[in-house]
């Protein structure tokens, strides 16, 4: 074991980390934190997790140097899935290393057994901080373990924000003009096609136009894969396929519907499988469903979710439709914003409906009130659709009390009052924008 993790630790020592191209989370601000906390970075497969941690790491080799900041990939091959790794890899850093080790960085290490209480120890024993990156929710704030509660700081990394992707693409935006000129407006609108046509992932952003779906269904193969079948140990792989295939085809899913169309196709899985296999797939961080809202429990677990993928890529690659539904990809690229925006605050999304089916796509809880509602609408200049959406947002904020009503839509930006109410309206590639 000792000869494994010495001779990854040289691999360490002669590897030349690549360059990165900033994000918006900073790491950089957790280094040294008072009081000591585990820096655990969580988010779906290729999000940009480890690049985060070389965007640290390249600051402290050069402050610092070689031996005082240790990088383990867990995913390395060479690594035996034992805990015994774990127990000898700190001695073994100590005597390999003339300097003492300041700084851990242990990619994926939710793949060992036992890592929790390793963690827990380590953390108790040792003067040294650590960061831990996991593309399972095993690491994540809802589910860490008990012997890590109190001990950990979560850092969510989506795929890249709009503005984020601008900046991977070398788009140059002054997001603190308060006008935007014509020609400004026409690239972003450009930029924001290829956005909602291939998503974020930063790999694919980087990728050549004909690699980019490519890249894209490798990726979903890995997840199903490695993070789904792998993981869980999952018997009926066809039937999780098939599962992933109708939730990707569809914005809304109950376990029954999914139940009886997956019956109907001759696979025969049980509601309680299926709600292990939805699991499964949330857990990966794959997909996100929102549940209605209601003040009824009852409610919430009877009525469908509304469901929504990390990444727009995925919906375009995999998805069995002939054609680019606007109004989907629009509203999938909200949710996931809205979801970043969200995170680590007292903030729960949902969607509202009437018993007459007039339905607002978020509805955004903070604390124990709706503070905003939100409808998504790729073409609002459609008299019909304009007035359908108007409806429904006015009457949603009349039985939830709230004020604070948009339509995030194509091109229209503007404010009307209609039925004594002031809505705002906003295009989606400035919505998404800072500032």
């Amino acid at each position: 074991m000792d000869k494994t993790i010495r001779t990854i630790l040289h691999s360490w020592k002669d590897r030349k980390l690549p360059e990165v191209i900033p994000r918006d989370i900073d790491l950089d601000r957790y280094l040294g934190m008072k009081p000591r906390k585990i820096i655990v970075v969580t988010g779906f497969r290729r999000v940009g997790k480890t690049y985060l941690l070389f965007h640290v790491l390249n600051k402290i080799l050069k402050e610092k140097g070689r031996e005082q900041a240790v990088f383990i990939n867990f995913d390395d091959e060479r690594i035996p899935q034992k805990t015994d790794f774990l127990t000898a890899l700190l001695p073994t850093i100590k005597m390999s290393f003339s300097k003492e080790t300041d700084i851990l960085f242990l990619d994926e290490i939710q793949n060992m057994p036992q890592w929790s209480k390793w963690l827990r120890r380590i953390y108790d024993s040792e003067d040294v901080e650590i960061f831990v990156t996991g593309s399972s929710s095993k690491v994540s704030s809802r589910e860490i373990p008990t012997e890590l509660r109190g001990r950990c700081l979560e850092v969510a990394v989506f795929p890249l924000s709009f503005s984020e992707f601008l900046r991977f693409k070398k788009v140059d935006v002054d997001t603190d003009a308060a006008e935007y000129s014509e020609n400004e407006r026409i690239k972003i609108s450009k930029m924001l096609d290829e956005y909602l046509l291939y998503g974020g992932m930063p790999e694919v952003v980087l990728a050549s136009e004909d690699k980019k779906y490519e890249i894209l269904q490798q990726y979903y193969g890995t997840v199903v894969r490695r993070d789904i079948i792998e993981r869980y140990n999952v018997k009926n792989e066809e039937g999780l396929k098939a599962m992933m295939r109708l939730l990707l085809n569809s914005t809304q899913y109950s376990i029954s519907k999914l139940h009886n169309t997956l019956k109907s196709l001759n696979y025969g899985i049980g509601k309680t499988t299926l709600l292990h296999y939805v699991d499964y797939v949330e857990s990966s961080y794959f997909m996100h469903s929102l549940p209605i809202f209601s003040p009824r429990v009852k409610d919430q677990l009877q009525y469908a979710r509304k469901v929504y993928f990390i990444d727009c890529g995925f919906i375009n690659t995999i998805s069995t439709r002939l054609s680019r539904n606007m109004g989907r990809l629009f509203e999938n690229v909200v949710a996931v914003e809205l979801l970043r925006r969200s995170f680590g605050k007292d903030i729960e999304l949902y969607y509202w409906r009437d018993r007459a089916g007039k339905e607002v796509d978020f509805a955004v809880k903070e604390g124990l009130r709706i503070k905003q509602l939100i409808q998504v609408c790729f073409d609002i200049e459609d008299i019909d659709t304009k007035k359908r959406e108007i409806n429904a947002l006015a009457r949603a904020g009349d039985e939830l009390k709230c004020k604070n009503l948009s339509v995030i839509n194509g091109n229209y930006e503007g404010k009307e009052k209609i039925k004594n109410k002031l809505i705002t309206f906003t295009p989606l590639w400035k919505w998404l924008l800072p500032g």
